[in-house]
């Protein structure tokens, strides 16, 4: 067997349009096509026919978490835009410059705290605070 690339990344939510709102509005993923499942939810995509994060919603958030992934990466660029964005609506980040791997990391959490990480083209410019 060969891992070939990432599928996707399932996100548990207390609040499916709270989750959505942040993930399309504030991220910039796009709501797609889902099948028909017993439980709400939401299939968000970046560009493309593959779907790279799942929302699962209507059931209690689970007392212990499953697992240790700490957060998840994406790809991203205008990171001015970005910063204004979390900004406007109150979301705290954190932001660092890896020159050695010339990018920039920023840091922020979802509405049910699940860590994402932003990763940007070190040409970018430093953003305006």
């Amino acid at each position: 067997m060969a891992i070939a690339d990432m599928n996707h990344f399932t996100v548990l939510s207390s609040d499916l349009e709270r989750s959505k709102e942040f993930y399309i509005n504030i991220l910039g993923l796009k709501e797609g096509y889902r099948p028909p499942l017993a439980m709400p939810g939401a299939w968000l995509y970046a560009a493309g026919d593959q779907s790279i994060l799942h929302i699962m919603a209507g059931r209690p958030m689970p007392v212990q978490a499953a697992g240790v992934i700490d957060h998840m990466a994406f790809t991203a660029s205008d990171l001015q835009a970005v910063v204004d964005t979390l900004k406007q609506h109150n979301i705290d980040y954190e932001l660092h410059r890896m020159k050695e791997l010339e990018i920039w990391q920023l840091f922020c959490h979802d509405p049910d705290g699940a860590k994402v990480e932003l990763d940007f083209s070190a040409d970018e410019p430093e953003p305006r605070q």
